[in-house]
């Protein structure tokens, strides 16, 4: 396998590392010298994209590729890659045999607190929700003209090591805001990664929620922390009188619980479905700060 993952951020590099370790050939993109420069230290061939241009070195590597990531978020203008590569994506890579889009299951819009499932029709609230299912219909539509299949794997909250609970007690930025009924799921970062690798290695397209079996209120998620790494927890917030960044009251406008059978029918196994479980290897590993 020689996979190319267009942003290797959190998630892109918890991508890479998981291929890496079934022997895949993994090249990545990233913004920065700095930030190719510890790609490169995790054994990944990094490249500069700005999202604007493909440079010709980044071009000429494109050719081997034989699955694609693409976590890059869309734009107003849409999805940068299916904008410069998209209609020439065949030419452009011939040995292509998979394509897997990261999403969010921020698409599914409000189901006040309810179930849903990949089936649930979209009915996206934010302006970047809307680009991102549009960027979704953009890549399996397509896979489909190229005859590719074209997984769409959609993410709810991601954690992992050095982006978690833990991390923003220590920070004193943790806020226990409380909103009735409000409940979100949530994704460890490796988890990500193993799934990607999971549906690249089987070949399967479609769409799949990529999110754990426990979708519960975000403040407990604080306690737990707190109680792990044996502080008090912040005092609890009010939602309507706490003071918010427009982005992160418009989380909580969304309310519902995200359904994983389908990838676990498919065959997959999640490492850590539960934020308690997880939360306490985070502490007992010690490396919840990365």
């Amino acid at each position: 396998m020689d996979v190319m993952i267009f942003g290797c951020g959190f998630s892109g590099k918890a991508i890479a590392e998981a291929f890496i370790a079934d022997g895949a050939r993994v090249t990545g993109t990233t913004r920065t010298d700095e930030k190719a420069a510890a790609l490169r230290g995790l054994g990944i061939n990094a490249f500069l994209f700005d999202g604007e241009t493909l440079g010709n070195d980044l071009s000429v590597a494109m050719r081997d590729t034989t699955h694609l990531v693409q976590s890059i978020a869309p734009r107003e203008s849409g999805d940068p890659l299916i904008g410069l590569a998209g209609a020439r994506l065949r030419e452009m890579m011939p040995k292509l045999r998979w394509i897997g889009y990261l999403s969010t299951v921020g698409v599914y819009g409000d189901h006040k607190g309810n179930w849903v499932t990949e089936d649930t029709p979209c009915t996206p609230v934010s302006g970047r929700s809307k680009e991102r299912l549009e960027a979704e219909d953009g890549w399996m539509a397509i896979g489909a003209k190229n005859n590719i299949p074209a997984a769409v794997l959609r993410l709810s909250g991601i954690y992992g090591p050095g982006r978690n609970a833990f991390c923003n007690l220590e920070r004193g930025t943790a806020r226990r805001l409380i909103k009735k009924d409000q409940v979100f799921n949530r994704i460890r970062v490796e988890d990500i990664g193993s799934a990607t690798r999971f549906l690249a290695e089987r070949g399967l397209g479609g769409v799949y929620n990529v999110t754990d079996d426990l979708p519960g209120p975000p403040q407990d998620v604080i306690v737990e922390a707190a109680r792990l790494l044996g502080v008090e927890p912040p005092p609890e917030q009010p939602f309507e009188t706490a003071e918010l960044t427009p982005m992160a009251r418009s989380f909580y406008g969304e309310n519902k619980r995200v359904s994983n059978a389908k990838l676990k029918a498919a065959g997959f196994t999640f490492a850590f479905p539960t934020y308690p479980a997880s939360l306490a290897q985070l502490k007992q590993s010690n490396s919840w700060r990365g």
